[in-house]
């Protein structure tokens, strides 16, 4: 009797050493185990301590793709590498209206790409760029759920160019794409042999403040 239930206790122990994973193997989730990302809740951002979307009451719209990726465009004369990491290009004292720039970074799939590098520099609302120092040029990272927000001010015209916001954006281990941002209200997006009406943002009035809203979608 004493052998068969060692037996029994043997081969029970094997079997659970056999489904046990080794030690330094990879345990793969199944489908009901992988969590799920609710795309309207704030979530931490990837470099900040403050949910920003939370913090300023923005809550974007799940994404929706046509199959047509952001057209990429020129450098232009004036950006500068190695700008400061952050959010805002606000500075004290700044004139102009204020402006947030807010949407996801998408996968050819329109999947939500985190942790992408985003630079973005402009003119202030003269006209003027800064290209002796960083005022109005930052790099961010879309956080956990593919989101960027760019607190700024409403970019001038300068000589030939209507109102736009330059714009680099490299997922990790993916290519670069240089691309601009235009608005719908400007009246010189016509006489701009530049301008790309599939690049124009979506305007929202807040009062103090306005949303421009625009999902940038690569092809990686």
């Amino acid at each position: 009797m004493k052998k068969i239930i060692f037996i029994t206790f043997l081969v029970f122990l094997l079997a659970a050493c056999a489904a046990s994973p080794q030690a330094g193997q990879p345990t793969l989730l199944s489908a009901t185990t992988i969590p799920n990302v609710d795309m309207g809740s704030p979530q931490p951002t990837t470099k900040a301590s403050d949910d920003l979307f939370g913090k300023m009451g923005i809550k974007l719209p799940v994404p929706a793709c046509n199959g047509t990726f952001t057209a990429a465009q020129t450098e232009g004369p004036y950006y500068t590498a190695n700008t400061p990491e952050r959010n805002s290009l606000l500075e004290e004292g700044m004139q102009g209206k204020k402006l947030v720039v807010i949407g996801y970074v998408l996968a050819k799939n329109c999947q939500p790409l985190a942790n992408v590098w985003i630079d973005f520099w402009q003119a202030d609302s003269n006209g003027s760029y800064d290209n002796a120092g960083y005022t109005l040029r930052g790099h961010q990272y879309t956080d956990a759920q593919g989101r960027y927000l760019l607190e700024t001010v409403y970019p001038g015209e300068y000589p030939g160019r209507t109102q736009h916001i330059h714009v680099k954006i490299q997922p990790s281990g993916g290519a670069m794409l240089t691309t601009q941002l235009y608005f719908p209200d400007s009246a010189s997006n016509l006489s701009d042999g530049i301008f790309d009406p599939t690049l124009i943002v979506t305007l929202e009035n807040r009062g103090d403040i306005t949303l421009a809203y625009f999902n940038f979608v690569l092809n990686n």
